[in-house]
């Protein structure tokens, strides 16, 4: 039976014909080939189908940065019509679900859907293994606060000062990360502890303030010295051709920190602190 892609995913017009490819990573590039998405999706569609490469074969998928980089195994495109190819990437579902949030699962779920339903109608397999699997219909259960001697440890971990200012700016404001994201170093008003967030109907109007300690102030200060306009919170890169110039400092042509990959970090840094070993989300830094 041969299901319908998610919206926005769906090919422009009728799949070419073609010889199915032996490989997995192969059938993504030729499904990536003919989708209808810009750079910036393209690439993290690619991610994320990769990664559910690694449970086919057994393997644990690399965590963090390790991920975006690894180069996936081989894995047959043939695999996929395996009886017990469903059952494994359902536990592969869960195991990822425990560690990241809903959000992140979800599209990564949309994405594989997507691509086994054009896979089906170039009849390159015949089964279809995400048949099973359901999207996460809400968050996990509560996570206990985080308590004091936790919150210094977190920022005794922090890898970069970016990081650092990133999550004391989160806990002091207890204001949604995509806000502290989406600020401007322009809008920084250092000097009253605050910022001014953009409203998103209308991302060049006036938006509310969001305020945060003398902590947050100092970090702030050093993150964004001799950079006075672009994004506050950057990637370690140069942004990608395609990136939209307000996510892009004109200073270091490095682009704005994404939730996806601030929430990554988060996760990866926590974990050896986490009792469960999973790691927290960056949601529990608010208080």
């Amino acid at each position: 039976m041969t299901t319908t892609a998610p919206a926005g995913c769906a090919p422009a017009g009728p799949a070419p014909a073609g010889h199915a490819p032996v490989e997995y990573a192969a059938a993504i590039e030729r499904y990536l080939g003919q989708a209808p998405l810009g750079p910036a999706s393209r690439r993290v569609y690619r991610i994320s189908l990769a990664s559910w490469s690694w449970p086919l074969v057994g393997r644990p998928v690399p965590r963090g940065a390790r991920r975006r980089g690894a180069r996936p195994p081989f894995v047959p495109l043939a695999r996929l019509d395996d009886p017990d190819a469903g059952p494994t990437l359902a536990a592969a579902l869960q195991e990822r679900a425990a560690g990241t949030d809903v959000r992140t699962v979800n599209r990564e779920l949309s994405a594989l859907r997507s691509a086994v339903a054009w896979w089906q109608d170039q009849r390159w397999i015949s089964r279809d293994p995400t048949a099973g699997l359901h999207h996460l219909a809400g968050p996990p259960p509560p996570q206990p606060a985080l308590t004091g001697p936790q919150l210094a440890r977190i920022f005794q971990a922090a890898p970069t000062l970016r990081d650092h200012a990133l999550w004391r700016v989160l806990r002091d404001s207890a204001a949604p990360a995509e806000e502290v994201l989406g600020l401007e170093a322009g809008s920084l008003d250092l000097a009253r502890n605050r910022g001014r967030v953009a409203q998103a109907a209308a991302p060049h109007e006036p938006g509310q303030w969001i305020g945060w300690g003398s902590a947050s102030t100092e970090l702030l200060r050093w993150l964004t010295a001799g950079r006075p306009e672009g994004p506050v919170f950057l990637t370690s890169r140069r942004a990608p051709a395609a990136t939209p110039r307000p996510d892009v400092c004109p200073l270091t042509g490095r682009a704005r920190l994404s939730y996806r990959r601030a929430a990554e970090i988060f996760t990866e840094v926590t974990r050896p602190l986490d009792p469960a070993g999973r790691g927290w989300t960056l949601s529990l830094l608010r208080p």
